[in-house]
């Protein structure tokens, strides 16, 4: 099995650990690193809406808290139990903007669609470190 279909697979496992008692839909997400490690995440809903939390930023987050850095993340997939095509939502582009490669690979799969993409292509204008100078 080629990498891209274990990294989408590990993110459909990982969609079994989404929490989502409010919208009642599933996110899974998988980082896969260069000495062969994967980050599954789930996203983890709340009563309290913005305490919520992302499949790929908890694979993300996931990654870092283990002492993994954005030059390690290979690739990064995100599943959905929708129809419509996931996305990142606007807080987790900005973060995938700063925590990984402008052209890491992004898998994104639904039940009936699918797209491979990168960051650079989701966030073109994105705010970043570099935006924080002043001269």
């Amino acid at each position: 099995m080629d990498e891209k279909k274990v990294l989408l697979e590990k993110a459909k496992e990982a969609m079994g650990n989404a929490y989502a008692p409010y919208s009642n839909y599933h996110v899974g997400a998988c980082v896969a690193l260069t000495d062969g490690t994967y980050i599954p995440g789930a996203n983890i809903e709340n009563a309290a809406y913005g305490s919520c939390m992302c499949g790929e930023r908890n694979a993300v987050y996931g990654a870092y808290s283990r002492g993994y850095r954005k030059e390690q993340i290979q690739a990064l997939a995100i599943v959905s139990d929708g129809k419509k095509l996931v996305t990142p939502c606007g807080a987790c582009r900005q973060v995938l903007a700063e925590l990984l490669n402008p052209d890491t690979p992004i898998y994104l799969e639904s039940l009936e669609e699918g797209m491979d993409t990168t960051i650079r292509e989701l966030l073109p204008f994105a705010f970043d470190t570099e935006s924080l100078e002043k001269e």
